[in-house]
């Protein structure tokens, strides 16, 4: 029986060391540096861009109402000693009201614009999350963390991070679709 009992336990101590060093690499911490994955993202350029270009119109329509707003001013100022008191105070009412109008749709214009952009914003970052979700279960990893650079991560060895590879794949995978 004592002739047994030693192999088992020299085979028990190399199967237990065996186990806690597999354990220990298949629970490795690794990190992705968000920042990195929001610029690299091919889908985030492309979003982007639309949205620049959505903007880039809707802010020519609030400069074409100024401009059209500033050449009534000008032809006011012109014509204004012509104008009886009555037409004179009628017409600044006018153009006060016209201003505000301006004013108005500006502030509307920008509100929207700052909505639109956390949305596609939140929209990208939920393709990247839900990426990130699926390749951590593919790979086995337990944890993967998200650096952003505020101090959710102060340092990470280069080995623990992802990024690169996970930015290879998310970007393979939108260009499939």
């Amino acid at each position: 029986m004592n002739k047994l009992a030693l192999p088992i336990a020299i085979f028990a101590l190399i199967a237990s060391a065996g186990s806690f060093f597999f354990l220990q690499s298949s629970s490795e911490l690794v990190y992705v540096d968000v920042n990195k994955l929001l610029d690299g993202y091919k889908r985030t350029a492309i979003v982007k861009a639309e949205f620049d270009e959505k903007a880039k119109v809707m802010k020519s329509n609030v400069d074409s109402l100024v401009a059209n707003w500033q050449d009534e001013l000008k032809a006011y100022e012109k014509e204004r000693s012509s104008m009886s008191i009555k037409e004179v105070e009628l017409k600044q009412e006018l153009l006060a009201n016209k201003q505000q109008q301006i004013n108005n749709y500006q502030q509307a214009v920008q509100k929207q614009l700052v909505e639109e952009d956390k949305k596609i914003t939140q929209t990208v970052i939920n393709d990247i999350n839900d990426f990130v979700k699926e390749y951590g279960k593919t790979k086995g990893y337990k944890v993967i963390f998200g650096a952003t650079g505020n101090g959710t991560i102060m340092y990470g060895e280069e080995s623990s991070d992802l990024t690169g590879q996970v930015l290879e794949e998310l970007n393979a995978e939108f260009e499939g679709k």
